[in-house]
């Protein structure tokens, strides 16, 4: 079966698209395997400088697709089980495998952004929001929870309080009211190009720079000061001793654009 993930990579950026449009890309459990195994391609790719999430058609994911889904009883429960070298199960795995991938990830919105898209474009670095997108938690109109890493995602975001109420209440908000809330850092009418353009900005920082960046604040945002503080001293080190710090320092001096090596790690 067709994962209905598409992913194509020009000039160091990866396009990876959620391609179900007749079905607002509503996901099977085939797409959410997909996800993860793009993310688990992309994260080995060295010359790789950022990816973009974004969804086809009208929507960006209106989330899970039950009635697919359920057509398969076995697949809820087998898709719930974790993997214990990851500490993820399938469902987790579509969206925190985008954290494990060593670029900027920017998700790209608009359209329905539902349930378990929310969830995919959380699991993204950077956000970009049409303003007229309408995003909800919508598990809770389902009698459930945000369980694909959503709980993590929304508290780091928004704070316990607002986090609590999207959650509970379901409710529906737009693209720019996601924005105040702080779930999305950008907002713009046409999202997709926003997006391309911020990775092509990223692009010009060197990828080492932009690894270290990420692992640093995913791994240390709820640590305490003085273990977040020796791993600043640690990742500065790497990167002092590195060859594209070297080339980011000569180019500045020198008024030139870097030509980056590719990342390190």
């Amino acid at each position: 079966m067709s994962s209905h993930i598409d992913v194509a990579v020009s000039d160091g950026i990866a396009d990876v698209r959620l391609d179900r449009p007749e079905k607002l890309n509503g996901l099977t459990m085939p797409m959410l395997r997909g996800l993860a195994s793009a993310a688990h391609r992309l994260r080995a790719d060295r010359s790789l400088r950022a990816v973009i999430l974004s969804g086809t058609g009208d929507s960006f994911c209106a989330g899970l697709d039950f009635k697919t889904v359920s057509a398969d009883p076995k697949q809820l429960p087998l898709g719930m089980i974790p993997r214990p070298w990851r500490g993820t199960n399938v469902f987790q795995e579509a969206c925190w495998a985008w954290r494990r991938v060593p670029v900027p990830v920017i998700a790209a919105v608009h359209g329905h952004c539902y349930g378990g898209g929310v969830q995919i474009a959380l699991g993204a670095d950077l956000r970009v929001t049409a303003p007229d997108a309408k995003w909800s938690v919508l598990e809770g109109k389902w009698g459930l929870i945000p369980d694909m890493t959503g709980v993590r995602a929304l508290a780091e975001l928004v704070g316990i309080e607002t986090a609590k109420r999207l959650t509970m209440t379901a409710e529906i908000i737009s693209g720019e009211e996601a924005a105040r809330l702080g779930l999305v850092g950008q907002v713009s009418p046409e999202p997709y190009d926003a997006a391309r353009e911020l990775a092509g900005q990223l692009a010009q920082r060197s990828p080492d720079a932009l690894a270290a960046a990420k692992k640093l604040f995913d791994s240390r945002w709820g640590s305490s000061p003085r273990r977040t503080f020796a791993k600043e001293r640690w990742e500065q080190t790497k990167l002092l001793m590195g060859r594209n710090a070297k080339i980011a320092r000569k180019a500045g001096l020198q008024r030139e654009q870097p030509v980056f090596a590719p990342r390190s790690r």
